[in-house]
């Protein structure tokens, strides 16, 4: 692509390489191609793209609603403006892992995360989730590994259990998808330092930490969260939050103004938007 110098298996090799030197990488989270420029001139490591940003971006709830064919035309829009990789969140397979593995592959992310919950999932920061036997996940995994052709393309095994079998079921799951061959293991609503702790002491695994706002987890700094073992940490919603709440607040001013003259200082200028 004309956006980009490196191609899919180059950024996948940095990224597998940067994985190596035990240094935490953070993804902010792009819900479109512009801030995806942005993450990437600011210095950040990668790019996450999350199935709830997706969600709301459409409109709709984050309960397994969006398709692959929605998800994948928006990831690819995200992934090739920059030369950092980008993982993207592939909710439970889209019902067919195989092909979503593919298909991601094919268009150029350097990986994604599958999930233990029902197809008729819910953020994994809400409560009344279900999940799914072990068994089955693990069979997804091995599906997911097996469909792969890079080697270097990314298979994250998300672990949905804390919230609904506590810790030490947590911790079963976890080893379980390791042995499946999972490149790295997401587990999801960690409630504070002791369970992210407690994770990394039973896996040898790659781990990926979430610090979504407004969570089920405790909010802790990336150097916090390499001390305790975690390679990756992701920010998923967080810039939409920010873009939306300025909008809101823009547009309620410009309504109750009639003019948006005491905003404009908080406006990129046409210059920087066209950079």
């Amino acid at each position: 692509m004309h956006f980009t110098k490196k191609n899919s298996s180059e950024k996948r090799i940095e990224l597998k390489n940067k994985l190596k030197q035990q240094k935490i990488l953070k993804f902010p989270g792009a819900y479109n191609p512009l801030t995806a420029k942005l993450i990437a001139e600011i210095g950040f490591e990668g790019i996450y793209i999350s199935g709830g940003v997706m969600a709301n971006d459409l409109g709709v709830p984050d309960i397994g609603l969006t398709t692959l064919k929605e998800v994948s035309y928006r990831a690819n829009q995200i992934s090739r403006v920059t030369d950092l990789p980008a993982i993207v969140d592939a909710d439970t397979g889209f019902g067919d892992c195989k092909k979503t593995i593919e298909t991601f592959e094919n268009l150029g992310l350097s990986g994604c995360h599958i999930e233990d919950q029902i197809d008729q999932k819910r953020c994994g920061h809400l409560d009344n989730k279900e999940i799914i036997p072990s068994a089955i996940m693990v069979n997804k995994i091995k599906t997911a590994v097996k469909a792969k052709k890079d080697k270097n393309f990314l298979v994250i095994a998300r672990t949905d259990a804390n919230s609904v079998e506590g810790l030490k079921k947590t911790i079963n799951r976890v080893k379980a998808y390791e042995d499946a061959g999972a490149d790295i293991i997401f587990p999801e609503a960690m409630k504070d330092e002791k369970e992210f702790e407690q994770i990394r002491k039973n896996s040898k695994a790659n781990l990926l930490a979430n610090m979504t706002e407004f969570g089920k987890s405790k909010l802790l700094s990336a150097n916090e969260l390499e001390n305790l073992g975690y390679n990756i940490v992701i920010y998923p919603v967080t810039t939409q939050r920010l873009a939306m709440k300025s909008v809101e607040d823009g547009l309620r001013t410009i309504m109750n103004d009639g003019h948006q003259n005491s905003i404009i200082d908080k406006m990129q200028t046409r210059k920087r938007l066209y950079e």
